[in-house]
Protein backbone atom coordinates (compact mmCIF):
# COMPACT_ATOMS: atom_id res chain seq x y z
CA UNK A 1 0.00 0.00 0.00
CA UNK A 2 1.96 2.16 -1.15
CA UNK A 3 -0.59 5.43 -2.74
CA UNK A 4 -1.30 8.48 -0.59
CA UNK A 5 -4.09 8.44 1.57
CA UNK A 6 -7.59 8.50 -0.01
CA UNK A 7 -6.00 8.53 -3.64
CA UNK A 8 -8.34 6.59 -5.90
CA UNK A 9 -6.49 3.97 -7.58
CA UNK A 10 -8.04 1.49 -10.66
CA UNK A 11 -7.21 -1.72 -8.41
CA UNK A 12 -11.70 -2.17 -7.80
CA UNK A 13 -14.25 -0.99 -10.60
CA UNK A 14 -15.95 2.35 -9.26
CA UNK A 15 -19.06 0.35 -8.72
CA UNK A 16 -17.90 -2.26 -6.56
CA UNK A 17 -18.22 -0.52 -3.73
CA UNK A 18 -21.57 0.19 -4.46
CA UNK A 19 -22.81 -3.32 -4.66
CA UNK A 20 -21.34 -4.16 -1.54
CA UNK A 21 -23.49 -1.65 0.43
CA UNK A 22 -26.51 -2.95 -1.51
CA UNK A 23 -26.02 -6.63 -0.20
CA UNK A 24 -25.14 -4.68 3.54
CA UNK A 25 -28.65 -2.67 3.40
CA UNK A 26 -30.36 -5.88 2.55
CA UNK A 27 -29.03 -8.29 4.90
CA UNK A 28 -27.75 -6.24 8.28
CA UNK A 29 -29.49 -3.64 10.50
CA UNK A 30 -28.62 0.05 9.44
CA UNK A 31 -26.41 -1.53 6.74
CA UNK A 32 -23.38 -1.99 9.87
CA UNK A 33 -21.99 -4.56 12.51
CA UNK A 34 -22.59 -2.56 15.50
CA UNK A 35 -23.02 0.98 16.85
CA UNK A 36 -21.44 3.16 14.50
CA UNK A 37 -22.47 4.05 11.41
CA UNK A 38 -19.98 6.67 9.15
CA UNK A 39 -22.51 9.21 7.01
CA UNK A 40 -23.06 8.22 3.31
CA UNK A 41 -20.60 10.90 1.73
CA UNK A 42 -17.80 9.58 4.00
CA UNK A 43 -18.44 5.82 4.49
CA UNK A 44 -16.30 3.07 2.92
CA UNK A 45 -15.93 -0.97 3.05
CA UNK A 46 -12.94 -2.07 4.09
CA UNK A 47 -11.34 -4.24 1.71
CA UNK A 48 -7.77 -5.11 3.40
CA UNK A 49 -5.41 -3.60 5.31
CA UNK A 50 -1.93 -3.93 5.94
CA UNK A 51 0.39 -2.13 9.47
CA UNK A 52 -1.78 1.42 9.88
CA UNK A 53 -3.39 1.66 6.03
CA UNK A 54 -6.50 0.65 5.05
CA UNK A 55 -7.68 0.09 1.85
CA UNK A 56 -11.73 0.36 0.81
CA UNK A 57 -13.30 -1.58 -1.70
CA UNK A 58 -13.16 1.49 -4.32
CA UNK A 59 -9.63 1.38 -4.24
CA UNK A 60 -9.27 4.59 -1.71
CA UNK A 61 -6.39 4.32 1.07
CA UNK A 62 -6.85 5.84 4.69
CA UNK A 63 -5.02 6.29 7.93
CA UNK A 64 -6.09 4.35 10.58
CA UNK A 65 -6.48 5.53 13.81
CA UNK A 66 -9.19 3.79 14.79
CA UNK A 67 -7.29 0.45 14.83
CA UNK A 68 -9.91 -2.11 15.34
CA UNK A 69 -11.31 -0.49 18.48
CA UNK A 70 -7.71 0.28 19.72
CA UNK A 71 -6.81 -3.89 19.18
CA UNK A 72 -4.24 -3.32 16.87
CA UNK A 73 -1.57 -1.78 18.47
CA UNK A 74 1.14 -3.37 16.33
CA UNK A 75 -1.24 -2.89 13.49
CA UNK A 76 -3.61 -4.95 10.92
CA UNK A 77 -1.18 -7.81 10.14
CA UNK A 78 2.37 -7.22 12.06
CA UNK A 79 4.20 -10.92 10.83
CA UNK A 80 5.05 -11.97 13.77
CA UNK A 81 1.13 -11.96 14.65
CA UNK A 82 0.49 -13.76 11.44
CA UNK A 83 3.08 -16.53 11.46
CA UNK A 84 1.89 -17.83 15.14
CA UNK A 85 -1.79 -17.70 14.00
CA UNK A 86 -0.83 -19.71 10.74
CA UNK A 87 1.53 -22.27 12.66
CA UNK A 88 -1.33 -22.62 15.31
CA UNK A 89 -4.13 -22.77 12.96
CA UNK A 90 -2.17 -25.76 11.31
CA UNK A 91 -2.28 -27.53 14.76
CA UNK A 92 -6.22 -26.70 14.99
CA UNK A 93 -8.45 -24.19 14.75
CA UNK A 94 -10.87 -24.41 17.75
CA UNK A 95 -11.20 -26.97 20.74
CA UNK A 96 -13.98 -27.35 23.68
CA UNK A 97 -14.69 -28.62 26.85
CA UNK A 98 -11.26 -29.18 28.20
CA UNK A 99 -7.55 -27.84 28.10
CA UNK A 100 -5.05 -26.33 25.59
CA UNK A 101 -1.49 -26.07 25.49
CA UNK A 102 -1.38 -22.49 23.66
CA UNK A 103 -4.38 -21.08 25.92
CA UNK A 104 -2.53 -22.28 29.31
CA UNK A 105 0.97 -20.96 27.99
CA UNK A 106 -0.96 -17.80 27.66
CA UNK A 107 -2.61 -17.48 31.02
CA UNK A 108 1.15 -18.29 33.17
CA UNK A 109 2.29 -15.72 30.57
CA UNK A 110 -0.08 -12.88 31.80
CA UNK A 111 -0.03 -13.80 35.36
CA UNK A 112 3.92 -12.52 34.79
CA UNK A 113 2.63 -9.33 32.40
CA UNK A 114 -0.57 -8.21 34.85
CA UNK A 115 0.32 -6.94 38.54
CA UNK A 116 -3.16 -8.00 39.82
CA UNK A 117 -3.31 -11.83 38.21
CA UNK A 118 -2.82 -14.15 40.83
CA UNK A 119 -5.49 -15.81 38.63
CA UNK A 120 -7.47 -15.48 35.73
CA UNK A 121 -10.34 -16.83 33.84
CA UNK A 122 -10.71 -16.42 30.21
CA UNK A 123 -13.15 -14.95 27.86
CA UNK A 124 -14.58 -14.33 24.63
CA UNK A 125 -14.48 -10.33 24.29
CA UNK A 126 -13.91 -7.34 26.94
CA UNK A 127 -17.64 -7.18 26.95
CA UNK A 128 -17.84 -10.57 28.33
CA UNK A 129 -14.74 -9.66 30.78
CA UNK A 130 -16.57 -6.73 32.07
CA UNK A 131 -19.96 -8.91 32.82
CA UNK A 132 -18.23 -12.40 33.95
CA UNK A 133 -15.93 -9.17 36.77
CA UNK A 134 -19.46 -7.95 37.92
CA UNK A 135 -21.13 -11.74 38.54
CA UNK A 136 -17.94 -12.53 40.10
CA UNK A 137 -18.11 -9.53 42.27
CA UNK A 138 -21.56 -10.51 43.15
CA UNK A 139 -21.06 -13.95 43.95
CA UNK A 140 -17.83 -13.50 46.02
CA UNK A 141 -19.69 -10.56 48.71
CA UNK A 142 -22.86 -12.10 48.48
CA UNK A 143 -24.51 -8.19 47.28
CA UNK A 144 -26.18 -7.01 44.61
CA UNK A 145 -25.08 -3.63 43.51
CA UNK A 146 -22.64 -2.09 41.16
CA UNK A 147 -20.91 1.16 40.73
CA UNK A 148 -19.50 2.47 37.97
CA UNK A 149 -19.00 5.80 36.18
CA UNK A 150 -20.91 8.12 34.20
CA UNK A 151 -19.52 7.99 30.77
CA UNK A 152 -18.22 4.94 31.34
CA UNK A 153 -18.14 2.26 28.58
CA UNK A 154 -17.86 -1.33 29.65
CA UNK A 155 -19.33 -3.65 26.71
CA UNK A 156 -22.66 -4.24 25.57
CA UNK A 157 -24.52 -6.48 28.05
CA UNK A 158 -27.62 -5.26 30.13
CA UNK A 159 -25.45 -4.30 33.22
CA UNK A 160 -23.36 -1.86 31.16
CA UNK A 161 -25.76 -0.20 29.43
CA UNK A 162 -26.65 2.52 32.31
CA UNK A 163 -25.88 6.26 31.43
CA UNK A 164 -22.69 5.56 28.88
CA UNK A 165 -23.77 8.70 26.85
CA UNK A 166 -26.25 10.74 28.49
CA UNK A 167 -27.78 13.94 27.28
CA UNK A 168 -28.03 15.92 30.56
CA UNK A 169 -26.87 15.66 33.83
CA UNK A 170 -27.78 12.06 36.19
CA UNK A 171 -30.19 12.03 39.11
CA UNK A 172 -27.05 10.41 40.91
CA UNK A 173 -26.67 7.69 42.10
CA UNK A 174 -29.90 6.24 39.79
CA UNK A 175 -29.60 6.60 35.53
CA UNK A 176 -32.13 5.55 32.95
CA UNK A 177 -30.70 2.63 30.73
CA UNK A 178 -29.45 4.29 27.28
CA UNK A 179 -31.23 1.35 25.13
CA UNK A 180 -34.56 -0.69 25.07
CA UNK A 181 -34.32 -3.85 26.07
CA UNK A 182 -32.90 -3.70 28.81
CA UNK A 183 -35.18 -5.23 31.98
CA UNK A 184 -36.59 -2.31 34.45
CA UNK A 185 -35.15 -4.26 37.44
CA UNK A 186 -31.98 -4.11 36.89
CA UNK A 187 -31.94 0.13 37.22
CA UNK A 188 -31.96 -1.00 41.04
CA UNK A 189 -28.92 -2.43 40.97
CA UNK A 190 -26.85 -0.20 38.82
CA UNK A 191 -25.30 3.31 40.71
CA UNK A 192 -23.71 6.07 38.47
CA UNK A 193 -21.73 8.52 40.10
CA UNK A 194 -19.74 11.38 38.30
CA UNK A 195 -15.99 10.42 36.92
CA UNK A 196 -13.24 12.26 39.28
CA UNK A 197 -15.39 13.26 41.80
CA UNK A 198 -14.33 11.28 44.74
CA UNK A 199 -16.46 13.01 47.34
CA UNK A 200 -19.77 11.79 45.23
CA UNK A 201 -18.33 8.55 45.40
CA UNK A 202 -17.82 8.58 49.18
CA UNK A 203 -21.62 9.41 49.26
CA UNK A 204 -22.86 7.12 47.27
CA UNK A 205 -21.05 4.05 49.07
CA UNK A 206 -21.91 5.36 51.91
CA UNK A 207 -25.62 5.21 51.52
CA UNK A 208 -25.04 1.54 50.01
CA UNK A 209 -22.15 0.00 51.58
CA UNK A 210 -24.31 -3.19 52.59
CA UNK A 211 -25.32 -3.30 49.13
CA UNK A 212 -22.60 -2.98 47.12
CA UNK A 213 -20.25 -5.27 45.30
CA UNK A 214 -18.18 -3.75 43.25
CA UNK A 215 -16.71 -0.19 41.91
CA UNK A 216 -15.86 -0.55 37.96
CA UNK A 217 -13.97 2.25 36.34
CA UNK A 218 -11.87 2.81 33.35
CA UNK A 219 -8.81 4.01 34.72
CA UNK A 220 -8.92 6.41 31.47
CA UNK A 221 -12.27 6.78 30.57
CA UNK A 222 -12.27 7.29 27.04
CA UNK A 223 -9.90 10.02 26.34
CA UNK A 224 -10.55 11.38 30.05
CA UNK A 225 -7.55 10.49 32.48
CA UNK A 226 -8.05 10.63 35.86
CA UNK A 227 -7.33 13.47 37.96
CA UNK A 228 -4.37 13.44 40.93
CA UNK A 229 -5.73 10.60 43.28
CA UNK A 230 -8.59 9.35 42.00
CA UNK A 231 -7.85 6.26 41.55
CA UNK A 232 -6.08 5.70 44.98
CA UNK A 233 -8.93 6.78 46.33
CA UNK A 234 -11.56 4.29 44.95
CA UNK A 235 -8.91 1.74 46.45
CA UNK A 236 -9.28 3.07 49.52
CA UNK A 237 -12.92 3.63 48.89
CA UNK A 238 -13.15 -0.19 48.11
CA UNK A 239 -11.22 -1.20 50.73
CA UNK A 240 -13.32 0.45 53.72
CA UNK A 241 -16.73 -0.86 52.22
CA UNK A 242 -15.88 -4.21 51.80
CA UNK A 243 -16.71 -3.37 47.75
CA UNK A 244 -14.42 -5.50 45.14
CA UNK A 245 -12.33 -2.64 43.11
CA UNK A 246 -12.82 -3.43 39.22
CA UNK A 247 -10.70 -1.74 36.55
CA UNK A 248 -11.71 -2.19 32.89
CA UNK A 249 -8.65 -2.37 31.48
CA UNK A 250 -10.06 -3.37 28.21
CA UNK A 251 -8.39 -0.11 26.46
CA UNK A 252 -5.69 0.61 28.85
CA UNK A 253 -4.30 -2.58 29.02
CA UNK A 254 -1.20 -3.23 27.45
CA UNK A 255 -1.24 -0.07 25.72
CA UNK A 256 -0.12 2.52 28.37
CA UNK A 257 2.32 0.40 29.92
CA UNK A 258 3.00 -3.43 29.70
CA UNK A 259 1.27 -3.73 33.10
CA UNK A 260 -1.41 -1.57 31.84
CA UNK A 261 -3.20 1.07 33.73
CA UNK A 262 -1.66 -0.59 37.22
CA UNK A 263 1.62 0.05 35.76
CA UNK A 264 1.10 3.26 34.83
CA UNK A 265 -0.89 4.58 37.80
CA UNK A 266 0.64 2.80 40.61
CA UNK A 267 -2.55 1.41 41.78
CA UNK A 268 -3.83 -2.18 42.19
CA UNK A 269 -7.55 -3.50 41.48
CA UNK A 270 -9.01 -6.60 43.06
CA UNK A 271 -10.08 -7.26 39.52
CA UNK A 272 -9.38 -6.56 36.15
CA UNK A 273 -11.44 -7.11 32.61
CA UNK A 274 -9.44 -7.40 29.34
CA UNK A 275 -10.05 -7.35 25.61
CA UNK A 276 -8.90 -5.79 22.56
CA UNK A 277 -5.01 -5.89 22.54
CA UNK A 278 -4.96 -9.24 24.92
CA UNK A 279 -6.22 -11.21 21.76
CA UNK A 280 -3.94 -9.79 19.78
CA UNK A 281 -6.77 -8.77 17.04
CA UNK A 282 -8.41 -12.02 17.98
CA UNK A 283 -11.55 -12.93 20.21
CA UNK A 284 -10.13 -13.17 23.40
CA UNK A 285 -10.52 -11.41 26.90
CA UNK A 286 -10.42 -11.74 30.35
CA UNK A 287 -10.96 -11.50 33.86
CA UNK A 288 -7.71 -11.33 36.24
CA UNK A 289 -7.33 -10.52 39.91
CA UNK A 290 -7.09 -11.75 43.20
CA UNK A 291 -7.27 -15.56 43.62
CA UNK A 292 -10.08 -15.79 46.15
CA UNK A 293 -12.18 -13.24 44.80
CA UNK A 294 -11.50 -15.14 40.86
CA UNK A 295 -11.64 -18.45 42.36
CA UNK A 296 -15.46 -18.02 42.55
CA UNK A 297 -15.41 -18.84 39.00
CA UNK A 298 -13.98 -22.62 39.58
CA UNK A 299 -15.94 -25.20 38.25
CA UNK A 300 -15.21 -27.01 41.30
CA UNK A 301 -17.51 -24.55 42.93
CA UNK A 302 -20.80 -25.44 41.10
CA UNK A 303 -23.81 -25.47 43.52
CA UNK A 304 -22.41 -23.43 46.09
CA UNK A 305 -23.59 -20.30 46.20
CA UNK A 306 -20.71 -18.02 45.77
CA UNK A 307 -19.81 -19.88 42.31
CA UNK A 308 -20.20 -17.34 39.79
CA UNK A 309 -20.55 -19.64 36.22
CA UNK A 310 -17.99 -18.63 33.23
CA UNK A 311 -18.55 -20.94 30.13
CA UNK A 312 -17.95 -19.83 25.98
CA UNK A 313 -16.68 -21.67 23.30
CA UNK A 314 -14.71 -19.66 22.20
CA UNK A 315 -13.08 -18.78 25.67
CA UNK A 316 -9.29 -19.96 25.56
CA UNK A 317 -9.56 -20.21 21.78
CA UNK A 318 -6.43 -21.52 20.52
CA UNK A 319 -5.55 -19.28 17.51
CA UNK A 320 -6.58 -15.98 19.26
CA UNK A 321 -4.31 -17.07 22.56
CA UNK A 322 -1.51 -17.83 19.36
CA UNK A 323 -2.19 -13.96 18.12
CA UNK A 324 -1.64 -12.63 21.99
CA UNK A 325 1.53 -14.41 22.77
CA UNK A 326 2.87 -12.99 19.80
CA UNK A 327 1.65 -9.68 20.51
CA UNK A 328 2.86 -10.00 24.15
CA UNK A 329 6.66 -11.16 22.50
CA UNK A 330 6.43 -7.53 20.87
CA UNK A 331 4.83 -5.51 23.53
CA UNK A 332 7.61 -6.66 25.94
CA UNK A 333 10.75 -5.44 24.08
CA UNK A 334 12.81 -3.31 26.26
CA UNK A 335 11.36 0.14 25.77
CA UNK A 336 8.39 -0.30 23.43
CA UNK A 337 6.18 1.61 25.35
CA UNK A 338 8.09 4.22 26.38
CA UNK A 339 8.79 4.91 22.55
CA UNK A 340 5.16 4.10 21.50
CA UNK A 341 4.07 7.37 24.06
CA UNK A 342 6.77 9.58 23.01
CA UNK A 343 5.91 9.18 19.15
CA UNK A 344 2.27 10.10 20.25
CA UNK A 345 3.08 12.97 22.31
CA UNK A 346 5.04 14.68 19.92
CA UNK A 347 2.31 14.19 16.84
CA UNK A 348 0.13 15.71 19.58
CA UNK A 349 1.90 19.15 20.19
CA UNK A 350 2.16 19.13 16.34
CA UNK A 351 -1.50 18.73 15.46
CA UNK A 352 -2.34 21.04 18.68
CA UNK A 353 0.33 23.45 16.39
CA UNK A 354 -2.00 22.90 13.56
CA UNK A 355 -5.05 23.49 15.35
CA UNK A 356 -3.39 26.81 17.14
CA UNK A 357 -1.83 28.15 14.22
CA UNK A 358 -5.45 28.02 11.83
CA UNK A 359 -7.46 29.66 14.63
CA UNK A 360 -9.48 26.33 15.54
CA UNK A 361 -10.55 26.23 19.16
CA UNK A 362 -9.70 22.81 19.73
CA UNK A 363 -7.35 20.96 21.74
CA UNK A 364 -5.99 17.42 21.59
CA UNK A 365 -7.02 15.29 24.87
CA UNK A 366 -5.84 11.94 26.30
CA UNK A 367 -2.03 10.99 26.51
CA UNK A 368 -0.07 7.82 25.97
CA UNK A 369 -0.89 6.57 22.46
CA UNK A 370 -4.70 7.72 22.77
CA UNK A 371 -6.47 10.78 21.72
CA UNK A 372 -9.02 13.11 20.58
CA UNK A 373 -9.93 16.21 19.39
CA UNK A 374 -12.01 18.44 21.97
CA UNK A 375 -13.67 21.75 20.76
CA UNK A 376 -13.67 22.94 24.73
CA UNK A 377 -11.79 25.66 26.41
CA UNK A 378 -9.86 22.84 28.59
CA UNK A 379 -9.41 19.17 28.84
CA UNK A 380 -12.87 17.78 30.20
CA UNK A 381 -12.72 16.09 33.57
CA UNK A 382 -15.47 13.92 33.35
CA UNK A 383 -18.73 13.24 31.07
CA UNK A 384 -20.74 16.15 31.65
CA UNK A 385 -17.56 18.35 30.82
CA UNK A 386 -17.64 16.72 27.56
CA UNK A 387 -21.03 17.27 26.94
CA UNK A 388 -20.40 21.17 27.21
CA UNK A 389 -18.01 21.47 24.75
CA UNK A 390 -19.09 21.77 20.86
CA UNK A 391 -19.43 18.19 19.67
CA UNK A 392 -21.06 19.26 16.38
CA UNK A 393 -18.04 21.00 15.46
CA UNK A 394 -15.93 17.93 16.64
CA UNK A 395 -18.07 16.41 13.99
CA UNK A 396 -17.55 18.04 11.16
CA UNK A 397 -13.89 18.16 11.96
CA UNK A 398 -13.37 14.38 12.27
CA UNK A 399 -15.43 13.75 8.94
CA UNK A 400 -13.56 15.88 6.89
CA UNK A 401 -10.55 14.06 7.80
CA UNK A 402 -12.17 11.08 6.81
CA UNK A 403 -12.54 13.23 3.62
CA UNK A 404 -9.05 13.52 2.93
CA UNK A 405 -8.12 9.86 3.79
CA UNK A 406 -7.57 10.13 7.58
CA UNK A 407 -9.81 7.05 9.63
CA UNK A 408 -11.39 8.41 12.78
CA UNK A 409 -14.66 8.33 14.10
CA UNK A 410 -16.67 11.32 15.28
CA UNK A 411 -16.27 12.30 18.73
CA UNK A 412 -14.43 8.91 19.27
CA UNK A 413 -11.41 8.05 21.12
CA UNK A 414 -8.47 7.07 18.46
CA UNK A 415 -5.29 5.59 18.78
CA UNK A 416 -1.30 5.62 17.40
CA UNK A 417 -0.15 2.57 16.99
CA UNK A 418 3.55 1.22 16.60
CA UNK A 419 3.16 1.12 13.06
CA UNK A 420 2.33 4.36 12.18
CA UNK A 421 5.05 6.16 10.15
CA UNK A 422 6.39 9.65 10.00
CA UNK A 423 4.88 9.88 6.30
CA UNK A 424 1.61 8.50 7.86
CA UNK A 425 1.76 11.58 10.77
CA UNK A 426 2.68 14.31 8.12
CA UNK A 427 -0.03 13.24 5.63
CA UNK A 428 -2.44 13.61 8.81
CA UNK A 429 -1.49 16.77 9.92
CA UNK A 430 -1.62 17.89 5.99
CA UNK A 431 -5.10 16.59 6.42
CA UNK A 432 -6.04 18.42 9.72
CA UNK A 433 -4.87 21.47 7.93
CA UNK A 434 -6.70 21.42 5.17
CA UNK A 435 -9.86 20.19 7.23
CA UNK A 436 -9.38 22.98 9.74
CA UNK A 437 -9.42 25.57 7.02
CA UNK A 438 -12.66 24.18 5.90
CA UNK A 439 -15.07 23.99 8.93
CA UNK A 440 -13.34 27.56 9.98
Amino acid sequence: MSTTAAETTTRREPDHQDRLYAKAERALPGAGLGGYSLPDHVRFVIDEARGARLRSADGREYIDYVGGAGANILGANHPAVVDSVQRQAARGLHFFGTLNSTAIELAARLQEIIPCAERLAFSTTGSEATAYSMRIARAFTGRDKVLKFEGGYHGNHDYASFSIAPSGPANYPFAPPDTGGVPAPLQDTMLVAPYNDLDAVEDIVREHRDDLAAIVVEPVQRAIFPAEGFLAGLRRIADESGAVLVFDEVVTGFRLALGGAQEYFGVQPDLASYGKIVGGGGPLGCVAGRQDIVDCASPRRKGRSDYAYINGTLHGNPVAAAASMATLDVLSEPGFHARLNARAETFYREMQAVLDARGVPARVVGGASLWQFLFAERPARNQLEVLASDLARGAALDLALVERGVYVLPNVRRFVSAVHSEEDFAQTLAALDQACAEIM
